[in-house]
């Protein structure tokens, strides 16, 4: 049941939203357990956002949200796909994008909590 949230300080075609999506959804597997099949993807664009005092450069903030635990490895590797598709899809520094993991124990779905 992860949930990514990513926003953005610049256009996100819909063309690029497609390819984002997709290769999120194969970058989710290098956490265990957890695949496509239960991702849900939210694209902020064009977010007014300040990152070392400048608002000109392309920034991205981005927050993966997880049913269970996770590990440090899975993680870095995680953060490390994520930047690279990011700069691959939307030309943003590796250096000026921030990722957040947030894991929790409780999990609504389908009327019910895991």
């Amino acid at each position: 049941m992860p949930f990514i949230h990513t926003r953005v300080n610049v256009p996100l075609s819909k063309e690029s939203e497609q390819l984002i999506k997709k290769r999120y959804g194969k970058a989710i597997q290098l956490l265990p357990g957890k695949s496509e099949s239960w991702l849900m993807l939210q694209f902020d664009e064009k977010c007014r956002m300040w990152f070392k005092g400048i608002d000109s450069e392309p920034v991205a903030y981005v927050e993966v949200k997880l049913f269970g635990r996770g590990n440090n490895a899975a993680y870095s590797r995680l953060t490390e796909t994520i930047t690279q598709i990011l700069h691959e899809e939307l030309n943003i520094e590796p250096d000026h994008v921030y990722i957040k993991y947030e894991e929790t124990a409780y999990w609504g779905w389908n009327g019910s909590n895991f």
